[in-house]
């Protein structure tokens, strides 16, 4: 689940909610008018999720105000609802949705280019759009995951000599979608993680390590007050791991002031590594003829001299 906004306001709507099936990918757009409330999203999710589909074991969301409420835990921890919160700035724990709202945007975008307001008239025709439409993951179609036969683009009339009349071959032909299915999702998520971890580190701490924390720009700056945020350092630290949520995410020792969620994904930290050798800050008086450029690569970093050039490294060596 996750919204859209700050899109025009089309018969006094104003907000998009997208729900995605993670089995058969079919989505749902829903408008509604934002800001609205737990109670609001709640009613909405009953009228055209939970009728059509049942109550779902497993919901993953961001962390909006209105997924993060006690009444909208309280209420899907009633119903036997798990809740699944994404990672602090780390968009791929619900990637699924994210994807779906660019293309939903990209459609509406083209359709309504010239009336933008006129958007909430052509949100059906984009959800059957969607859900018609070849999904690279399963190999067919969401509408075909879900209801076991192709959507009907051509008039139902040209179908009714091939209707099928035994009750058998229909269950049999569901079952073997179903694992059809199956199967291609697991292979699309073993190409997804493939790819994803191809330039990926393996990256391990233990609760008392201090490790460096990459803040994000224009954002976070209840963390660390950044002047100049083009220029100013990346990680902020080093900081006390408290707590292992998942094997991927850690909760880290903020500071009282900080005004956001403490928990964030391996790719956001880097440990921290003591010094193993001391920097000479005081230069000799007198140096041995020949030995300065020898003296010079002892004191300096390497990564001073790596950042100051090829030219700049000639220049001081001559």
């Amino acid at each position: 689940m996750d919204f859209i906004k700050g899109i025009p306001t089309s018969n006094k709507k104003n907000a998009i909610l997208v729900v995605v099936d993670r089995f058969t990918k079919y989505s749902h757009f829903i408008a509604f008018s934002h800001p609205a409330t737990t109670l609001t999203v709640a009613q909405l999710f009953l009228d055209h999720i939970h009728k059509l589909h049942g109550m779902p074991t497993h919901i993953s969301s961001d962390r909006d105000r209105v997924f993060l409420s006690e009444m909208w835990q309280e209420l899907f921890t009633m119903l036997g609802t798990k809740l699944q919160y994404s990672t602090s700035y780390h968009p791929q724990t619900d990637g699924q949705t994210e994807r779906v709202n660019q293309c939903l945007e990209t459609y509406l975008r083209c359709i309504c280019n010239a009336r933008p307001k006129d958007w909430s008239n052509w949100l059906p025709l984009a959800e059957f759009w969607y859900n018609t439409n070849f999904h690279l993951s399963l190999k067919l179609t969401p509408f075909e995951a879900l209801y076991g036969y192709k959507p009907p683009h051509l008039p139902a009339a040209a179908y009714f000599k091939e209707v099928q009349t035994e009750a058998r071959d229909m269950l049999e032909q569901r079952k073997q979608l179903t694992e059809l299915i199956k199967d291609n999702l697991t292979l699309a998520q073993e190409r997804m993680k493939r790819f994803a971890e191809h330039s990926r580190t393996d990256r391990t701490f233990e609760v008392g390590d201090q490790v460096y924390l990459k803040l994000q720009p224009y954002r976070q700056n209840s963390v660390a007050f950044r002047k100049n945020l083009k220029l100013d350092a990346k990680f902020y630290g080093p900081l006390e791991v408290l707590e292992k949520v998942r094997p991927v995410a850690y909760k880290i020792q903020l500071p009282e002031d900080s005004k956001i969620y403490p928990v964030f994904h391996v790719s956001l930290l880097k440990k921290h590594l003591k010094r193993k050798h001391q920097t000479i800050n005081v230069l000799p008086t007198q140096l041995p003829e020949g030995s300065f450029p020898i003296y010079l690569l002892a004191i300096l970093n390497k990564q001073t001299i790596k950042r100051a050039g090829t030219h700049i490294y000639q220049v001081l060596i001559q």
